[in-house]
């Protein structure tokens, strides 16, 4: 049976839940200290206007997706690497990805392949800070256990930097927040609105964008009634830092905009779509969470992270991947670049979709992979990337990139151009210490 209910780290799924929602009483936006995001928007840095109506999916796969067994294969390779899944061909000649996501290869040309992706860091939680944000965790770094980010997210760069479209916030994350999403010295104006529900539940519903219990129906309209019942508003407002006392009834009104919003209330109702979409997209967490994403940008969010548990196959690795874990991505991938498509909307939304790093070449005793940073695949589609191309080479075992290798930095600095943020502009600290936005990344041109 897989054993792969548990993080090597001794987190089980369900820790993992419970530890992210520990953000509420950090910096896990709630509504009413999310909303002071408009007043920092034009905070630093040049816009590219022609650009900026972009929107983001950040689809992570959290533990470590094994992508030498699903898009750079090695089928000539020894059988203590190769692994028992076949190469086959995609709908763009020339391009294989693994047999086990046959609809996937049926929308190469609406994605493109990074295969040489590196970086240094093959510990859970510094590589997921790394990846996430695009700075590696220098000393003093608690391993990711708690919401502590060393430095701001790429979603909260994205809020920070541009802003809420309407009443409907500007980044968004489901079915939870990871403990590296969030705003770091940004403050509260730019940490994510967190659903913390899952969309494949049959009464799933966002609760902060229910009216209290005590508060009828009919008094939706009444603002000044409603106010004064939401009281986890103010609570939360309390809670974040550098919020001022005097600010605080003004970010708890504007969360009450928030909650009678007709925008926002469409864009978090996954029960308008139909039975046949949420069927192609999948009736589980990944998928659902994939089609709320596109319900999301579609409605105006800027930034939405999407994460997906458990990658972590160090146990049973074939055999998870092929009942459980790559079924659904399947399902989720093909469906939300085609949806995307479908509806004019993959030029305007950039989808990444990547784990913290990828597992081993060789094969472990337990019939599993471990964990291997030194080189692994990205996925990367719309917004303004070519599809149906494959950028860099992995050597003959994917052990190390064999040519134009790339990092988290250029993955960052690749996002931020294709929203019309400069990578190479300034953030500051609240001691007004400079930070640039990337740390030297590069655009990855073959792409874009």
């Amino acid at each position: 049976m897989p054993k792969n209910n548990r993080y090597c780290d001794g987190l089980t799924r369900r820790d993992f839940v419970r530890v992210g929602g520990l953000g509420a009483l950090g910096m896990n936006l709630s509504l009413a200290n999310l909303l002071e995001t408009e007043a920092m928007a034009k905070a630093g840095g040049s816009i590219d206007t022609s650009r900026s109506d972009v929107s983001f999916i950040y689809v992570f796969l959290k533990g470590g997706l094994s992508t030498i067994d699903t898009f750079d294969m090695k089928p000539d390779a020894t059988e203590a690497i190769r692994g028992p899944f076949k190469p086959m061909s995609t709908n763009v000649p020339g391009i294989q990805i693994c047999d086990q996501l046959s609809r996937t290869a049926g929308v190469m040309d609406k994605f493109s392949l990074v295969r040489s992706f590196t970086h240094r860091n093959a510990g859970h939680g510094p590589a997921d800070h790394y990846m996430l944000t695009g700075y590696h965790p220098t000393a003093g770094f608690d391993g990711g256990l708690k919401p502590n980010n060393q430095h701001p997210s790429v979603g909260s760069v994205i809020a920070h930097k541009l802003g809420p479209r309407g009443s409907i916030p500007p980044y968004v994350c489901l079915p939870a927040m990871h403990n590296s999403a969030s705003s770091a010295y940004l403050g509260p104006n730019a940490v994510p609105f967190t659903i913390e529900a899952d969309p494949a539940s049959p009464g799933f519903a966002v609760p902060d964008m229910q009216p209290p219990m005590s508060v009828d129906a009919g008094r939706l309209d009444d603002r000044r009634a409603l106010l004064g019942k939401v009281d986890r508003f103010q609570k939360s407002a309390e809670q974040a830092a550098n919020s001022g006392a005097q600010q605080l009834g003004v970010f708890a009104q504007r969360a009450t905009d928030l909650m009678t919003s007709a925008q926002a209330k469409k864009a978090f109702n996954i029960h308008a779509e139909s039975a046949k979409l949420r069927d192609a997209y999948g009736r589980n967490t990944l998928g659902q969470s994939c089609l709320m994403a596109r319900r999301l940008v579609e409605g105006g969010v800027r930034c939405v992270t999407v994460e997906h548990a458990n990658w972590d196959t160090h146990y049973y690795n074939f055999q998870t991947l092929q009942e459980d874990l790559l079924p659904k991505l399947d399902l989720a991938m093909s469906a939300l670049f085609s949806d995307l498509s479908d509806r004019g909307m993959l030029k305007k939304t950039l989808v990444v979709v990547t784990g913290e790093f990828g597992r081993t070449p060789k094969i472990n005793k337990d019939a599993g992979r471990d964990h291997w940073s030194r080189c692994f695949t990205v996925l990367m589609g719309g917004g303004g990337i070519h599809g149906g191309r494959v950028v860099g080479t992995s050597d003959k075992w994917a052990q190390d990139p064999a040519d134009n290798p790339y990092g988290p930095e250029d993955m960052c600095a690749t996002i931020y151009h294709l929203l019309g943020i400069n990578p190479h502009s300034e953030m500051h600290t609240p001691e007004g210490r400079p930070v640039m936005l990337t740390n030297n990344g590069r655009v990855i041109k073959e792409l874009v």
